[in-house]
C-alpha cells in the first residue's frame, strides 16, 4: 500500500522497523517477557526448594518422634531373699480343750432345770432332774422279787441241812440229798440276779438328776420343763445340754505339705483375732497327725492356748502364725510377674538393655510379695509392671526413680508413687512403683 492510500485512508504509520532493520518495540516486549519467565521460574523454584525442605524437616521430625516413641522406659527391682521373720499365716476355729453333749440315760419328762448357757459350772453341779416314774416302779417290783428269791434260799437252805442229816441216818437217797443241794444253789443264784437287777434300777434311777461331768460353761441347752426326755445317745438332737472347758482353748490347722516338716511339737505360735486389735496369745502345737491327709496334703496341726481371762471365745475365728526358717528360694514384688500360656514369667532386663522372659516356679503367696522358688537369681533386675506387648529381645531404657531424703517416714511411700508418676515418661512408656525398685 503507497503512502497516498495511507494518507487517503487517514492511517497511523507504525514503523516496525527502524532506519538499520530492527523494531524497538518487539525487543521491549521480549525483553520483558524474558524477565517475567526468569521470575516466574525462580518463584517456582523457591516454591520447590521450600517444599522439599519442609517435607525433609517434616520426615525427620516422625522418624525422630516415631524412635522416640519405640522406646520403652521401665523401672526395675531386685529379688530379695527370704526374711528371718518370715510367718505361715493359716485359719482356725476355736474350740473347748473339752466339749461334751450331756445326754440323759433315763427315760421321763425333764421335771426342771437348774443351768442355762453361759452359766459356769463346777464338775458334779446338778444341770437337770428328770421324772421317771416307770423306773420308780419297776424297781419296786425287783425289790418284792428279791425278796421272794431270799424267801426261796432260806428254804433251800433249811431243806439242805434236814437233808443232810436224813442221808447220814440213811434215809433218804444220795440223789434225793443231789437235787436239795441244786434247789439251794438255784436259789443263790436267782437271789443274787434279783440283787444285781435292784442295783441297776437303783442306777438308772439316780440318772434322773444330770451333772456336769466336769468344770466349764453351759454353750447349749435344748430342753425345757416338760419336755420328753428319751434315753441313749441320739445325736447331738437329743443333748440335753453342752459343756465347754474354756480356760484353755485349743485350735486345728491344716499345714501345707511343703512347710509340715517344719512343725514341730512344742514349738510357739501366734494367734490373732480380727475383732481384738493388737492382741496376740501364744499358743504352743500340742500334737500332729504325723502323716499328710492324702485327699489336701496338708499336715492337722492342735494348738492349745491359755485363756484364763475368757477373751476367747469357742467357735471363733482366729489367724495361727507359724515362724518359718528362711529357704533359698526369693521373695519379688506382685507387680513383676507375668501370667501367660507358657505359665508365670518375669521380665529381666539384661546388661545389653535386651529383655529376658523367664519361667519360674511360685510358692508361698505373702499378698504384696510372693514367693519364687526358681528361676530367678538374685542378681536378676527385674521389670516392675511390664507391659503385657513386651517380648524376648526387646530394648529397654532404665529409668532410676530418685528419693528425697526429706520426706518423713510415714508419706515415704506416697510421695515416691507420686515421683514415679511424675517422671513416666507418655502414653505407651511403662513405669513402676518406687516400692519395689532399686
Amino acid at each position: 500500500m503507497t503512502e497516498e492510500r495511507h494518507s487517503s485512508l487517514d492511517l497511523h504509520d507504525f514503523h516496525l522497523h527502524d532506519s538499520d532493520g530492527s523494531g524497538p518495540q518487539r525487543r521491549v516486549v521480549l525483553r520483558r517477557a524474558v524477565w517475567a519467565t526468569v521470575i516466574v521460574v525462580l518463584l517456582l523454584a523457591a516454591g520447590g526448594v521450600r517444599s522439599l525442605l519442609a517435607r525433609s524437616a517434616l520426615a525427620r521430625e516422625v522418624a525422630a518422634t516415631t524412635a522416640e516413641q519405640e522406646k520403652i522406659f521401665v523401672v526395675t527391682t531386685s529379688p530379695r531373699p527370704s526374711n528371718r521373720d518370715q510367718k505361715l499365716v493359716l485359719p482356725g476355729s476355736l474350740q473347748g480343750m473339752v466339749e461334751s453333749p450331756v445326754y440323759a440315760r433315763t427315760g421321763g419328762y425333764l421335771l426342771r432345770w437348774h443351768k442355762d448357757i453361759g452359766a459356769t459350772v463346777r464338775k458334779g453341779d446338778l444341770l437337770a432332774e428328770i421324772d421317771t416314774p416307770e423306773i420308780e416302779r419297776q424297781l419296786d417290783a425287783a425289790i418284792a422279787a428279791r425278796d421272794q428269791a431270799t424267801a426261796s434260799l432260806d428254804l433251800a437252805r433249811s431243806s439242805v441241812a434236814r437233808w443232810e442229816n436224813l442221808r447220814k441216818q440213811d434215809a433218804v437217797s444220795q440223789q434225793e440229798l443231789d437235787e436239795r443241794r441244786s434247789g439251794f444253789s438255784q436259789a443263790e443264784a436267782n437271789l443274787a440276779a434279783a440283787d444285781a437287777n435292784v442295783k441297776r434300777l437303783r442306777e438308772q434311777a439316780g440318772f434322773n438328776r444330770l451333772v456336769a461331768p466336769f468344770a466349764g460353761i453351759i454353750t447349749r441347752r435344748n430342753v425345757n420343763v416338760g419336755d420328753l426326755i428319751d434315753p441313749g445317745n441320739g445325736g447331738l438332737a437329743r443333748a440335753l445340754f453342752t459343756v465347754a472347758q474354756i480356760d484353755t482353748l485349743r485350735v486345728y490347722v491344716f499345714v501345707p505339705q511343703s512347710f509340715s516338716r517344719q512343725v514341730k511339737v512344742g514349738q510357739e505360735v501366734k494367734i490373732t483375732q480380727q475383732e481384738l486389735v493388737g492382741r496376740e496369745f501364744v499358743g504352743k502345737v500340742a500334737r500332729t497327725a504325723g502323716a499328710l491327709d492324702p485327699a489336701t496334703r496338708t499336715l492337722q496341726v492342735e494348738v492349745n492356748t491359755p485363756n484364763a481371762a475368757h477373751l476367747l471365745m469357742p467357735g471363733s475365728y482366729v489367724q495361727v502364725a507359724f515362724p518359718m526358717t528362711p529357704g533359698d528360694a526369693l521373695v519379688v514384688p506382685t507387680n513383676t510377674l507375668m501370667f501367660r500360656a507358657e505359665g508365670p514369667q518375669a521380665a529381666v532386663v539384661n546388661a545389653q538393655g535386651k529383655v529376658n522372659l523367664k519361667s519360674i516356679v511360685i510358692g508361698e503367696n505373702y499378698g504384696r510379695a510372693i514367693q519364687v522358688i526358681n528361676g530367678l537369681l538374685a542378681t536378676d533386675r527385674l521389670i516392675v509392671n511390664p507391659p503385657d506387648s513386651i517380648a524376648e529381645g526387646d530394648s529397654v531404657i532404665v529409668r532410676e526413680l530418685r528419693k528425697k531424703p526429706t520426706e518423713p517416714a510415714a508419706d515415704k511411700s506416697a510421695t515416691e508413687k507420686g515421683s514415679a508418676t511424675e517422671r513416666a515418661p507418655a502414653a505407651g512408656k511403662v513405669s513402676g512403683k518406687e516400692g519395689d525398685s532399686k
